[in-house]
């Protein structure tokens, strides 16, 4: 068990899915010799997992002060082909709200990797909270890494949280397991949850489209060149969780699956 200062109680009871915005982004970043000139508008996700007492937030999406700032917005998310689509207010916020949840409650933040579409929810978590994520994906974020590996490490260092490095699959508690699916990036983490009905693996990025799963077809961009590899054993391993009696392995950017249209 990872040592977190307030851990969930009892078992995940549900999952709630939420969109916090867009992005546009060419097929062949997600999956692997897909058309560089077909760009799809992929949702930008995140969950809350709810246990018995507290609740876990897996990703959170954007920094919206950064990205409505237009300093900040220029200096990190303006790329030729690529900008940040955020709906009015903060949907984050909003959804959790809206699923009877109070931020005073959070147990644990996980973090899939640190691009800047994953790690802006930390600037709602309260102080001190537990935020878990790989080592690898840790030293690689402080190894230098940048706008030109799409990452914006204050959204982790200047939040304040209690950082909590993981190596590797971790049990984080009763129900929720994080899973090394590395590959996208040098420490990329999936993470299954096992509800009372079935149980739901959040892909993340290692899949960010069913495509990838039914195909058995690596994401299209690795951060680290080499990791290719990595990235195909990945996504390797989610197909075949999906193909396991009472599993979904629910791909983070499809614009088609149904837990991401709901909103």
């Amino acid at each position: 068990m990872v040592p977190v200062l307030h851990e969930p109680v009892g078992r995940p009871v549900r999952l709630v899915p939420l969109v916090v915005g867009w992005e546009p982004i060419p097929e062949s970043m997600s999956v692997h010799g897909g058309d560089a000139a077909r760009f799809l508008l992929e949702p930008v996700t995140a969950a809350a997992v709810v246990f018995d007492h507290g609740w876990v937030l897996v990703d959170g999406g954007f920094h919206l002060d950064r990205v409505r700032d237009p300093d900040a917005r220029a200096t990190h998310y303006q790329y030729e082909s690529y900008t940040p689509v955020v709906p009015p207010g903060d949907a984050l916020a909003e959804g959790i709200a809206d699923a009877g949840l109070d931020r005073g409650d959070l147990a644990l933040a996980v973090v899939s990797h640190v691009h800047l579409d994953h790690t802006g929810g930390l600037r709602l978590v309260p102080p001190g909270t537990p935020v878990a994520l790989q080592r690898r994906e840790w030293e690689w974020m402080r190894s230098g890494v940048g706008r030109r590996e799409t990452v914006v490490p204050a959204d982790v260092l200047d939040a304040d949280v209690e950082v909590v490095l993981l190596d590797g699959d971790t049990v984080l508690a009763p129900g929720l397991t994080a899973l090394d699916t590395r590959g996208h990036t040098p420490g990329h983490q999936s993470f299954r949850i096992d509800l009372p009905d079935r149980s739901v693996v959040l892909a993340c990025d290692a899949a960010d489209l069913r495509r990838n799963l039914t195909e058995r077809r690596r994401c299209g961009w690795v951060a680290v060149p080499g990791d290719e590899g990595d990235a195909q054993r990945a996504v390797e391993r989610l197909a075949a969780l999906a193909d396991e009696p009472g599993v979904e392995v629910w791909p983070g950017h499809d614009p088609d699956w149904p837990a991401w249209s709901l909103r």
